[in-house]
Formats: structure tokens, C-alpha cells, sequence
């Protein structure tokens, strides 16, 4: 079994558009446990095959177009040898949901077959980075710098791991409107990138996280979704909570907590309060 985690922006500083329109990015990312992955079985098979099943299966889409089938597609093409496998992919994530779910499935499935593609990183890198922006640091699965467009990606170590509940609404929120509202309210200034400090402990992390960094999507997604408010005001309400923030584009937002006990607490309090949201206690870090 192959576990695909659930991707989060532990901060996201947006630039003017380009001429081309897209937005130049700044984001440090972190993967979660095993409590927050899609999950992928592989066995031999006589050509390529996608099975997709799970709680969000539906929401992926068809299987000719999911990142997985992309990705193995593109794999085939660059190596010149033939996946013979069935991928099982058993989706648990909340799909458009500002965590990477299609982008951690594509990573996890050009991790599991760099081996018998007999590429190097660099190569599969290549490869992530034509299935779209999340998918290079989806395929390293470590906390990662992310600039430019995504395709700039260079792994930071030394971070600490990070104790921190996942919460979905359930709510859609759209990334392009998102990003239209913020062209429309926002001043944009030139984008400053910010280099994370190496060594801190968790809790001087936090601390950084919540002086010097934002998410600068944060602000519009939640005017589009009101819902994205409720959700991080019900995080901020959590015992323990050090910092609160949307992910990515939206609409999952996250809490850091000193320890896994504190976030496990507030999970299981928040499942028993709002029991039709999705809800993750979990680690941050390197990914499952």
C-alpha cells in the first residue's frame, strides 16, 4: 500500500499576475500522517489500470482523466516501458479542497513506479511538474519551498514536525474566482519570497508562522465561502490552538497544536460538535 498525504500551505504569499495572467507563489509545504491520505494498492497487470473507489471517489471524476492515469501515462511515455499495473486508488481526502488531494494521488504513483521506470529525480520531476503546480512536492512528499508557478521546488530540512487538526466543510471553493477577487481587493505589491528559519522548535515555529507569514488567499475565499469563516472561527474556539489558517486556495483550513495530545482532543471535541465536517488530528512534516 502506497499512502498519498494530504498537502498544506503553511503559509502563501501571492505576486501581481503576470502577463499571462498567473500569479508568481511563495509557500512553505508540509505533508500529514497517514490519518489524512488517499491510499494506493498496486498489482501486476497486462497494461495500465485505475480502479478508483472511497468516500470522495465520486467527486474525482472519471478515471481517464484522474492525475494518477496522467501521471503513469506520462511516466510510460518518458521511460519507453509499459506500466503493467492495477492501481487501486481509495480516495479519502476532500477533493478541491486546497490539499492537493490529485496532485498527493500523482506523486504517490511516480514514487511507487520511479524504480521501474529506471528514471532519476530530476526526470520525474519534470514529469510532476507537467501534471500541475502541486504535484513536484507532492512526488518528494517532504516540506518543501514552492515559488514560481510550483515548478521551483527545493526541499527544507531541519523543519519540526507539527502537531495540527485538518478540517473540511465540506463547502466548494473554486481556486479561479479566488484568485480574481484577490487581483480585484487587493493592493499587490512586488512578492518578497521569505526563507523559513531552520532549527526552531515547534512551538518558535508557530510563533514565526503567525508574525511574519499569511496566507493571501485567505481573505477572499472566505468572502466567496462564508463558510471557510465559520470553519476557522471554530478552530480559533479549540483549547490549545496556536495558530489557525486556510490551506492553499481553499476550503480546508488547519490549527497547530503543542502537542498530538491537545490536537487529538480537539478533534475528537470538534467531530462530536460539527459531525458532518471532515476532521484530522495528524503530524505535519514529511509525509506518511
Amino acid at each position: 500500500m502506497i499512502l498519498a498525504p494530504a498537502k498544506v500551505n503553511l503559509f502563501l504569499h501571492v505576486g501581481p499576475p503576470r502577463a499571462d495572467g498567473r500569479h508568481p507563489l511563495d509557500s512553505l509545504v508540509v505533508f500529514a500522517g497517514p490519518e489524512a491520505a488517499d491510499q494506493l494498492i498496486l498489482s501486476t497487470a497486462e497494461t495500465f489500470e485505475l480502479q478508483v473507489s472511497g468516500r470522495t471517489a465520486e467527486a474525482a471524476g472519471s478515471t481517464a482523466d484522474n492525475l494518477v492515469t496522467r501521471a503513469a501515462m506520462a511516466l510510460q511515455a518518458a521511460s519507453g516501458k509499459p506500466i503493467t499495473i492495477t492501481a487501486r486508488l481509495d480516495k479519502r481526502l476532500p477533493v478541491a479542497a486546497g490539499i492537493g488531494g490529485g496532485s498527493a494521488d500523482a506523486g504517490a504513483i511516480l514514487r511507487a513506479l520511479a524504480d521501474q521506470s529506471g528514471l532519476d529525480e530530476c526526470s520525474l520531476l519534470e514529469i510532476a511538474a507537467t501534471l500541475g503546480g502541486d504535484v513536484p512536492a507532492a512526488m518528494l512528499n517532504r516540506p518543501c519551498q514552492m515559488r514560481g508557478d510550483g515548478d521551483r521546488v527545493s526541499v527544507v530540512d531541519g523543519l519540526p514536525a507539527l502537531n495540527a487538526v485538518l478540517v473540511n466543510c465540506g463547502a466548494p471553493c473554486p481556486t479561479g474566482p479566488v484568485f480574481r477577487l484577490y487581483d480585484e481587493h487587493v493592493g499587490l505589491g512586488p512578492l518578497v519570497e521569505i526563507d523559513p528559519p531552520i532549527g526552531l522548535h515547534a512551538s518558535d515555529l508557530m510563533n514565526w508562522l503567525g508574525a511574519e507569514t499569511r496566507n493571501d488567499l485567505e481573505a477572499p475565499a472566505t468572502a466567496l465561502v462564508p463558510e471557510i469563516g465559520e470553519t476557522l472561527d471554530a478552530l480559533r474556539e479549540l483549547d490549545g490552538a496556536r495558530l489557525v489558517r486556510m490551506s492553499g486556495s481553499g476550503a480546508t483550513c488547519f490549527a497547530l497544536f503543542e502537542s498530538g495530545e491537545n490536537a487529538q482532543a480537539a478533534a475528537l471535541a470538534l467531530e462530536q460538535t460539527r459531525p458532518s465536517w471532515w476532521v484530522r488530528a495528524t503530524k505535519l512534516g514529511t509525509g506518511a
